[in-house]
């Protein structure tokens, strides 16, 4: 009875980091780049009273044995990266990368962060920076006097001037990819750092061969979160939660009945 007491209190709590996973997912679901995480997890130690296996006679052995679990906990709350769909604003400086690929961010201290939010503006130098100021990397500046500015699906910035027609090109965005984009780790603002796990970034040109995505420009990619299916989620996860706290009072009122054998 003291083993599904703090069995039941592991899934409670397992429940409980579920549903507040669920929440961070619904509080981002019109948040720009969002990616949904989804919380896994793992049972605990098993205590063996009889280990499967085990000889039972000269010739024979133990089919499936005895073993009670200790519960469960939470693995995990993996990112899942895929593709959330595209809204036209139809701003030059808004991009979205269709396909795998991060931007590549200058934070204030001088590191790399990478980002799937591709809402862009200019900073008072003509600078393309994100939505806190800070510089896309490799950095491209426009010129104040470009009447239009175009943004290829490689990547390949230009502009014009007043009285041309023909553009002149300024530089080229380049995206950054990950062998396992699940490791990264998030530090908020849309933005991520590599980890061990996820291995160093893999630098290229959009559609070429590095394996990163095209650029649309005047787009933006909305949060990948589907509310219906995480309401079903927040709907399992609460049963469970009202389940493993049926198992504690079931265990309490069998406590009970023992400390009343006395009486």
């Amino acid at each position: 009875m003291i083993r599904a007491l703090y069995s039941a209190g592991s899934g409670m709590n397992a429940e409980q980091m579920s549903i507040d996973n669920i929440a961070n997912n619904l509080a981002n679901a019109n948040t720009t780049g969002f990616k949904a995480r989804r919380t896994q997890f793992q049972d605990l130690l098993y205590q063996s009273f009889l280990q499967p296996g085990s000889a039972a006679g000269s010739q024979t052995v133990i089919p499936s044995g005895l073993q009670l679990g200790l519960g469960t906990r939470p693995s995990a709350n993996s990112i899942v990266f895929t593709q959330g769909n595209f809204q036209e604003t139809d701003n030059p400086l808004d991009l979205v990368i269709q396909g795998k690929g991060f931007f590549q961010i200058t934070q204030p201290d001088g590191t790399i962060a990478y980002t799937r939010n591709g809402s862009f503006a200019l900073d008072r130098n003509g600078n393309i920076v994100d939505q806190n100021g800070n510089p896309l990397s490799p950095q491209i500046a426009i010129p104040q006097q470009a009447t239009s500015v175009t943004i290829a699906s490689d990547g390949t910035v230009s502009y014009t001037q007043p009285g041309q027609t023909a553009a002149s090109v300024l530089g080229q965005i380049q995206l950054a990819n990950f062998t396992n984009p699940g490791g990264l780790n998030s530090i908020g603002n849309g933005l991520f750092l590599p980890t061990d796990a996820s291995g160093n970034p893999i630098v290229g040109v959009p559609g070429g061969a590095d394996g990163v995505g095209t650029l649309q420009q005047g787009y933006i990619e909305d949060s990948n979160v589907s509310v219906v299916e995480e309401f079903i989620n927040m709907i399992s996860s609460q049963r469970a939660f009202e389940a493993n706290s049926k198992v504690v009072k079931a265990a309490d009122d069998m406590l009970s009945q023992v400390n009343g054998l006395t009486r």
